[in-house]
């Protein structure tokens, strides 16, 4: 049967499935089997039956279980289903068995808010571009860890962080005022991912090298009550399932949350200021847009040398380091109080209810959630939280359908999930006009479209539908007639040694992505008959730097292993920037920041726990001119880091001109393939392997190590 494009949001209600007959069902001696396995806990038990849809091989809801109704089960369940497949039926099944389950919707957008936007964790006072904003304003940075610091120093009531990693020997102010352990009356609780891998026998610091173990034994008996908590599994799931997120899925949310004072200081009440986003407040995070390899090696990095590309490196032998850009946000007005809601219901969860301070002990110091702008002020934001969670992660989920409906829930076959970030990011794709610019970590899904090219799609299960809906949407630009264009900044490799199985397999994922997204658009090209470039439609880059040798730098008293990765690259004095933001713009008028990653294990919601915020500023939207509020200058800002100079081309990302500039002085570099006429994502001729290495750009598919853990 034809196959057609299914792309909008499908409204599905299941209700009652009338007369079941299942091989022997109604039989009498089948129903007293399930009478006895059910009383004496062995066997299968009772009868539990859920209804599945599916885009062909694409799964896209579950119901929950009914037990014990053998003929007539009753979900009266509805789904609203967001889809980018196409199909040629749309299937309902009726199964009896525990798979996983289903979605949910964030809180509501919170309005006379204010945001502060950071590029890395600090801003030298030579990092001086000059942005024009709308009504004769200058773009202004922020510096991250500096304002951390001052919050977390000036709380006088509530420190309360969650982290995928939190490491007590950063500093997170590199000069005289370095913080200290505080002792005083704050009240301080910290969530900090449990890395099972951080045991004697395997690891000190953990296979990821969470320093999780550090950290809990560094606060021991002190003021601070740190709790180190893995990534748990809902009640309602099967044991394998219940392995699966134990072992393999963390705790990635990465927020502080502190009492503030009031701005205008005539009150002796607080009032509560979040920070939200992709920096985790651990070794090698520390860096500014310069990116340095070596020349701060005797300086700010000598105590926080981060290299774990190569094997046995150290300070002693030199650099490169590995660069780290990410991005950040701060939050007041009523959107911190949401943060606040989202730590205290995973404390509830995970760290003990006693410990909070308790709702009327606040209400005493803290003013309740108030607005920071007033409506008039053209620099007030509107801004919404969500969350990639479920129930084994957070407390108060609703228990029943009908409760997740009231809520705004979907429920699953026995689960609540929220799969707000995705959901944010597809209606946020949904509207582009434009243009869309993104960086993040990773870049891989909606493998329901890949070419099968050596795999069953089916089988991987990274069944997103973020890089589907931004091709679709560059289709249906095409189609139009209209300009539009997608940039895409990732890291040059996965963070590891760039030829081992788990990279080189992200990678493999990788490519099929954009191997689909740039066969769509080719497609859609070739239907206009348009010859146009399908670079100037979507375009992926990643982020490298090269250091000449400047007299006075530090040198390293050993060398590495000869013939190695890491002496190749100190040769060359080159590396990669690596990026790990999680970071959306549309049009710059809306941006999305915070942990989540673009692949199946940050927005599935049964997988690592994340949390984002979304925002705009009502009276900066591309609605008769371009926008130019704080997201503009936030991209601009980016792209001067990035790029080393401004152009008015800028101004203009969906433009030609702004597309086709080269030969810029910066730390951007088309990522390293070459895209066939038919869409195919093949080697760059003379480009087989990353510079100084081995390891193949395109990655390798692996035949031991399961999709669930690298998509």
């Amino acid at each position: 049967m034809t196959q057609i494009l299914l792309h909008g949001t499908l409204q599905v209600t299941i209700y009652e499935l009338d007369n079941l007959k299942a091989g022997s069902g109604g039989n009498i001696l089948t129903k007293l089997v399930h009478n006895i396995e059910e009383t004496i806990g062995i066997g299968k038990g009772i009868t539990k039956l859920y209804a599945t849809i599916d885009l062909e091989k694409a799964r896209v809801g579950r119901t929950r279980i009914i037990e014990k109704e053998h003929t007539n089960p009753k979900w009266y369940e509805s789904f609203h289903i967001y889809c980018a497949h196409m199909a040629s039926s749309i299937i309902f099944t009726v199964k009896d068995d525990n798979p996983i389950g289903a979605t949910l919707i964030g809180r509501a957008y919170r309005q006379g808010c204010k945001v502060s936007l950071y590029q890395d964790a600090h801003v030298p006072d030579n990092f001086v571009p000059k942005i024009p904003l709308a009504g004769g304003h200058t773009y202004q940075p922020h510096r991250c860890w500096e304002d951390v610091f001052d919050a977390i120093n000036n709380a006088q009531h509530l420190i309360y962080i969650t982290g995928w990693s939190v490491y007590t020997e950063i500093t997170l102010v590199r000069d005289s005022r370095r913080p200290k352990r505080r002792r005083c009356n704050t009240w301080v609780l910290m969530l900090v991912w449990d890395d099972r891998t951080s045991v004697p026998l395997l690891k000190e610091d953990g296979l990821m090298a969470t320093h999780d173990e550090d950290t809990e034994n560094y606060f021991y008996d002190s003021e601070v009550h740190c709790v180190l908590c893995p990534r748990n599994p809902d009640d309602g799931g099967s044991v394998v399932q219940d392995v699966e997120i134990f072992s393999m899925f963390s705790h990635h949310q990465k927020i502080v949350v502190v009492d503030s004072a009031l701005p205008n200081g005539r009150s002796d009440k607080r009032r509560i200021v979040s920070f939200v986003g992709g920096i985790d407040f651990c070794d090698g995070r520390y860096d500014t847009q310069f990116h340095s390899l070596f020349r701060t090696l005797g300086t700010v990095h000598h105590d926080d040398f981060h290299q774990p590309n190569f094997s046995h490196t150290s300070i002693k032998k030199g650099g490169p380091r590995e660069p780290w850009h990410d991005i950040h946000s701060r939050l007041e007005g009523p959107i911190a109080w949401d943060v606040l809601f989202n730590f205290e219901q995973r404390w509830k969860k995970q760290g003990g209810k006693d410990l909070l301070i308790p709702p009327k002990d606040l209400e005493n110091v803290i003013i309740p959630p108030s607005v920071v702008t007033y409506p008039e002020d053209h620099e007030a934001w509107n801004v919404q939280l969500f969350r990639s969670i479920d129930g084994g992660a957070a407390f108060g989920f609703p228990e029943t359908p009908e409760e997740a409906a009231r809520s705004g829930l979907i429920s699953g076959k026995d689960n609540i999930i929220d799969r707000g970030i995705q959901d944010a990011y597809i209606k946020a794709i949904r509207r582009a006009k434009n243009f869309i610019y993104i960086e993040n970590q990773y870049f891989l899904g909606s493998c329901y479209a890949w070419s099968a090219d050596g795999i069953k799609p089916e089988d991987i299960g990274a069944l997103h539908l973020i890089p589907r809906e931004l091709s679709l949407k560059i289709v249906s630009k095409i189609e139009a007639w209209e300009r539009f264009s997608v940039y895409i900044v990732v890291p040059m490799w996965p963070e590891g040694y760039p030829e081992k199985g788990t990279v080189q397999a992200i990678l493999d994922w990788q490519r099929r992505t954009m191997d689909m997204m740039y066969k769509d658009v080719v497609g859609a090209l070739k239907g206009k008959g348009n010859e146009e470039d399908p670079l100037n439609y979507l375009t992926f880059f990643c982020l490298v730097n090269r250091e000449l040798k400047k007299e006075g730098e530090y040198v390293p008293p050993e060398r590495p292993d000869p013939h190695t990765d890491y002496m190749r690259a100190q040769v060359s004095r080159r590396f990669m920037i690596y990026v790990h933001a999680k970071m959306m713009i549309v049009d710059d008028e809306y941006i999305i920041i915070g942990s989540a990653n673009i692949n199946q294990r940050s927005m599935d919601g049964a997988r690592d726990s994340e949390v984002a915020m979304a925002a705009y500023q009502p009276y900066h939207l591309a609605t008769k001119q371009p926008a130019r509020g704080q997201i503009h200058g936030f991209r601009m800002s980016l792209w001067y880091e990035h790029l080393g100079l401004l152009h008015d081309s800028f101004l203009h990302p969906e433009s030609e001109e702004c597309i086709e500039k080269q030969d810029l002085p910066g730390h951007l570099l088309r990522y390293p393939v070459a895209i066939s006429s038919q869409g195919n994502v093949t080697q760059l001729q003379a480009f087989e392997f990353f510079p100084d290495t081995k390891a193949p750009i395109l990655g390798a598919k692996s035949d031991y190590i399961p999709p669930i853990l690298t998509t």
